[in-house]
């Protein structure tokens, strides 16, 4: 009775296999769906994959998969050599045109000339078709943090130092500031440029002001480091050593780091010296607040 019942469940699968191949042959390969394959491939388009838009109406394996009836007709005649409709011995060009055929507009349209695309990834290194763990973009992680620290290790790093994003508490992404499939922005950031895409939170810092700080201008990286640092407000240095990378000398006293127990501005040879007040606590923004800028009359020198 058992055998009986395999045999007739063999033959529903080959009746079926056989109904699908007739019906490929007479519409074209496009026509395999995802449930055709699913005869046999029930684990990679299980209902995960249902629930995709790639198991939509318009999809079909035939569309990213090549040789596919040639595939099922080598099978059904035994043939262990036939063609193999697998991605995996792809090339990243081919394996990101077959993606890009579809997924062209919007945020990937200049993805060609990205600098994921120059340097061989391809889409399935982060987004996985039948085998996602992210609630969304399909990744092969559940969070894109964890695809991008794949590669990007170093940032991982810089992630749990004590200063940094809320990315790991999972309120911030990576993809809050990049968009990975750009190929236009310097870093791949949302916007033209790093200030603009600090400015999506941190729109205090915008201006105008009356009184502007050059380096503040130019890039916020000057002297904030995103990824993450161990000094206070992603700081890449502590203050004042921070400042004086620019401000070398001032109030006669800001850079030579030495000061004597009679307060001199530079402590004469011989004499005992002690540690710079100006070293301590705040450093030079016990007096100069806004360094960001200052719209106040009187705030030239960023003090108000």
């Amino acid at each position: 009775m058992r055998h009986r019942t395999s045999r007739l469940l063999l033959a529903a699968v080959v009746i079926a296999v056989c109904a699908a191949s007739a019906a490929a042959q007479s519409t074209g390969s496009a026509s395999w769906s995802a449930s055709d394959c699913e005869t046999c491939h029930s684990t990679t388009v299980g209902p995960a994959f249902q629930r995709t838009k790639h198991a939509g109406l318009n999809q079909s394996c035939a569309t990213c998969h090549d040789d596919v009836a040639e595939h099922v007709k080598a099978q059904m005649a035994g043939d262990t050599n036939g063609p193999v409709p697998s991605l995996k011995k792809k090339s990243a060009t081919e394996l990101n045109a077959k993606c890009l055929g579809c997924h062209e507009n919007g945020a990937r349209s200049s993805f060609t000339s990205g600098t994921h695309a120059r340097r061989n990834v391809a889409c399935t290194s982060c987004h996985s078709v039948h085998s996602y763990k992210s609630k969304t973009a399909q990744l092969r992680t559940a969070r894109d943090p964890e695809t991008c620290y794949t590669c990007h290790q170093s940032y991982r790093a810089k992630a749990m130092r004590t200063s940094h994003h809320p990315v790991r508490e999972g309120k911030m992404q990576c993809s809050s500031c990049h968009n990975p499939h750009d190929g236009i922005n310097d870093k791949m950031t949302l916007r033209a440029s790093v200030n603009e895409t600090c400015y999506t939170c941190h729109a205090e810092k915008r201006g105008p002001f009356l009184y502007e700080h050059a380096p503040v201008r130019e890039n916020c990286v000057a002297c904030h480091d995103p990824h993450g640092s161990n000094h206070e407000r992603l700081l890449v240095a502590k203050q004042p050593f921070l400042c004086q990378r620019c401000h070398f000398s001032g109030h006669g006293i800001t850079a030579d780091n030495l000061s004597s127990l009679e307060g001199l501005p530079v402590a004469p040879a011989g004499s005992t010296v002690t540690r710079s007040s100006r070293n301590t606590e705040r450093g030079c923004k016990q007096c100069h607040l806004n360094i960001h800028g200052s719209n106040s009359p009187s705030g030239a020198f960023f003090v108000r």
